[in-house]
């Protein structure tokens, strides 16, 4: 027992953090993006098993990293996590490389899998499954303009964050049991339920950006473009970044400096139990 506990003290922490934070984030894409493969290419489910798919993928998601490093297989999270709860600025650009990490490797072995019935439907690798990786302006196929699917990512990625801190909050009516991460899938599945419509819900640079960046790499040229040839991969991007900070602040301004206070610690990372401390 003692030679275990050795062993644990050689290893660094922070690496332990990042290697969660790729280990969840590849999990939800390995959910996320394999749906979307499932009902573009193969033609069996259709928006409801995506947004299902989707939360379910979270849910485990922040099951697999949650006690290493907090879970936020997001860097909207990270980086409102950063602004309001006191996370460590010096971690969040190595949260954000490890998220899009496990992100661009979970779509590589989506893109792996699905590759003989992607070459079937779609042949010529376009914008007709581009879709299947990363977001597009209206899904691709809708009248939606590049800043109507920022607006639509500032918005749903507010919403994300405001309810991720709300539900997560010891001060306020948190779920008990562990139950946290099938809530939070619940709220992703609502969002995509809701909010789907004018940019495909990415609400999360990580998970967009990586699985953009494995379709460019094995064989869609357009990957970084949307439907009307514009660059668009900054979108949802710049979109849940921005809007995850306004959802955090507005819970903060509106629910929970009205919070009685306690010594209950704050989102963003796991504290180790009493009885590990030492």
């Amino acid at each position: 027992m003692a030679e275990g506990r050795n062993d644990r003290r050689l290893l660094n922490p922070f690496a332990g953090e990042l290697a969660a934070e790729f280990a969840g984030t590849a999990i939800l894409i390995l959910f996320g993006v394999g749906v979307v493969a499932q009902v573009v290419a193969g033609g069996i489910g259709d928006h409801d098993s995506i947004a299902w798919a989707w939360g379910l993928g979270v849910t485990l998601g922040v099951y697999t990293a949650a006690r290493l490093s907090g879970a936020h297989l997001n860097p909207a999270v990270t980086v409102a996590l950063a602004v309001f709860k006191g996370f460590s600025w010096r971690k969040v650009l190595p949260y954000a490389l490890a998220q899009t990490a496990g992100a661009f490797v979970a779509a590589l072995l989506v893109r792996w899998n699905y590759a003989e019935v992607l070459a079937k439907v779609d042949p010529g690798h376009t914008i007709k499954t581009q879709g299947v990786f990363s977001t597009l302006p209206g899904n691709g196929t809708l009248p939606v303009t590049q800043w109507g699917a920022l607006r639509d990512q500032i918005i749903g990625t507010a919403i994300l964050l405001f309810l991720i801190l709300a539900i997560s909050d010891e001060r306020n009516s948190a779920p008990l049991a562990n139950l946290a991460p099938v809530i939070v899938g619940l709220l992703v599945v609502a969002i995509g339920m809701a909010w789907g419509t004018d940019a495909g819900y990415a609400i999360n640079p990580a998970r967009d950006f990586g699985p953009r960046l494995a379709s460019f790499f094995t064989g869609y040229g357009s990957a970084f473009r949307d439907q009307y040839g514009g660059l668009y991969f900054w979108v949802p991007i710049i979109g849940p970044l921005v809007g995850g900070v306004i959802g955090a602040g507005l819970y903060q301004l509106l629910v929970a400096r009205f919070l009685p206070r306690t010594d209950a610690p704050e989102p963003g990372r796991t504290p180790e139990p009493a009885a590990q401390a030492g």
